[in-house]
């Protein structure tokens, strides 16, 4: 067995004719280019026990050699995936179930009856690879990549295979996002949080692809730098496999949630006061700030504009035909891992950092609770859109991590504020000023919110 750690990069047919003469590609390639035609054939049983099991049994020949592979799912987040693997070497181009034994068989397929495994999909490209030094300081980085362009083939349905995938050879894992953000800064490369095996899948079910990542376990003791690491692989992975889904399939829901998972990240940023200093986050705000900014009025329109969303897959595809959004999540997956919010903090943000989530947050919507002034907009409720981002920093914690707080009816408190945020963006008349004073009254009058008052 083995362990893979790889990230797989979208990217389009011009992408890839330019990464193969990227200059920092050329520059540090040590093997030169090699070019190999894989044929690849995936197993399942009829009722797909192995997607269920998360693990994908492969049949590949490159050239002359078969090779037999059984990967583990792992863990995958914002397009950087680590997987147990196993290879057999055969010398036919049939499946030895013999080989899958308990040292890498998953036991819930413990009965499994091996002989029900039949051919499911196939994904056959053209892979272009070189090996690729990439030091860090004094230690030792190598990453092979790979330019793959084929089809995934389930039946008759057929989706292109079109990526870049970097995979760790020695070194740290890290290297993988900073040689992908450096290639991602010249070229629109799409971190991809699904495998080809999931590709063939989504094949035979278009809704099999899981959108929503596990939430997080958070618990009132966690360190409030850990809740950010968290919560941020949560967001940024979400919103990687709901950009991914849309543009498979353009479906107009998707679209908006996708948006959501970026506020929640933007407010999420904004929220952690000397915990995370402005400067530390910066250029991820700014690249937020732009994507909202575009696409917000967008998703705002197309709930009454059936025009705008019909548009709204081209104007997708061109996004991602630029460089802003696969920059984005590779510079905030950089940050997540490299905890860059922790460096060059003061003391104060030492110990806020360290603090534990549940005193740290309850202290956190008490003062944007206080500054919220609800009485005021009930009294001026036109004005009442210039607090969206203060109501934004509230929703995302208590969307996210309620669970840790000790207030009274606190799930109410988050659908009935989550109102009035959206009362307070909807354009101005008669009747949704008398509804922005009911909603902002509710709130007020809430227990949870006395409380926080307090």
């Amino acid at each position: 067995m083995q362990k893979e750690t790889e990230i797989k990069l979208r990217a389009s047919r011009e992408t890839l004719l330019a990464l193969r003469e990227h200059p920092l590609l050329k520059k540090r390639n040590k093997s030169g280019w090699s070019r190999h035609e894989l044929f690849n054939q995936y197993y399942d049983t009829a009722d797909r026990a192995l997607a269920q099991a998360r693990v994908a049994l492969r049949l590949r020949r490159d050239g002359e050699q078969f090779i037999q592979t059984l990967k583990s799912r792992g863990q995958s987040v914002a397009g950087l995936s680590e997987r147990n693997e196993w290879d057999w070497y055969l010398d036919k181009a049939k499946l030895d179930t013999k080989k899958l034994g308990d040292d890498c068989w998953p036991a819930s397929l413990a009965d499994l009856d091996k002989k029900t495994l039949k051919p499911i999909f196939t994904t056959d490209f053209v892979r272009e690879k070189a090996e690729i030094a990439w030091g860090r300081g004094n230690a030792k980085v190598v990453i092979e990549a790979a330019l793959d362009l084929g089809k995934v083939k389930a039946g008759k349905q057929s989706e292109e295979i079109c990526e870049l995938e970097l995979e760790l050879r020695q070194g740290d894992p890290q290297a993988l996002l900073e040689l992908a953000a450096e290639l991602a800064a010249d070229l629109p490369l799409m971190p991809c949080d699904i495998s080809k095996a999931e590709r063939g899948y989504r094949l035979h079910d278009a809704d099999g692809y899981s959108l929503q990542l596990p939430p997080p376990e958070l618990d009132a003791t966690t360190p409030l730098d850990d809740a950010v690491v968290a919560l941020g692989w949560q967001l940024l992975g979400n919103s990687q496999r709901l950009a991914e889904q849309y543009r498979f399939n353009g479906r107009w829901k998707l679209l908006g949630e996708w948006l959501h998972q970026l506020i929640e990240l933007r407010a999420l940023l904004g929220s952690l006061g000397q915990a995370a200093p402005r400067a530390s986050s910066r250029e991820l705000r700014e690249l937020l700030d732009a994507l909202i900014h575009d696409w917000r009025p967008r998703v705002d329109a197309g709930q009454d504009d059936e025009g705008v969303r019909k548009a709204a897959p081209a104007q997708f595809a061109e996004e991602l035909g630029q460089t802003r959004w696969g920059l984005l999540s590779l510079k905030a997956s950089l940050w997540l891992l490299q905890r860059s919010w922790t460096e060059g903090r003061n003391a104060r943000g030492d110990r806020q950092g360290a603090a534990e989530l549940g005193k740290w947050l309850v202290h956190l919507l008490a003062e944007e609770a206080k500054a919220l002034q609800l009485p005021r907009y009930q009294q001026q409720p036109e004005d009442l859109a210039e607090q969206s981002p203060r109501m934004e920093r509230l929703l995302v914690w208590l969307h996210l991590a309620r669970s840790v707080l000790e207030l009274p009816e606190v799930d109410r408190l988050y659908g009935e504020l989550a109102k009035l945020h959206e009362l307070a963006r909807q354009p101005i008349d008669e009747q949704a000023l008398e509804l922005r004073v009911e909603q902002a009254h509710l709130v007020w009058t809430l227990k949870a919110w006395k409380q926080l008052e307090k």
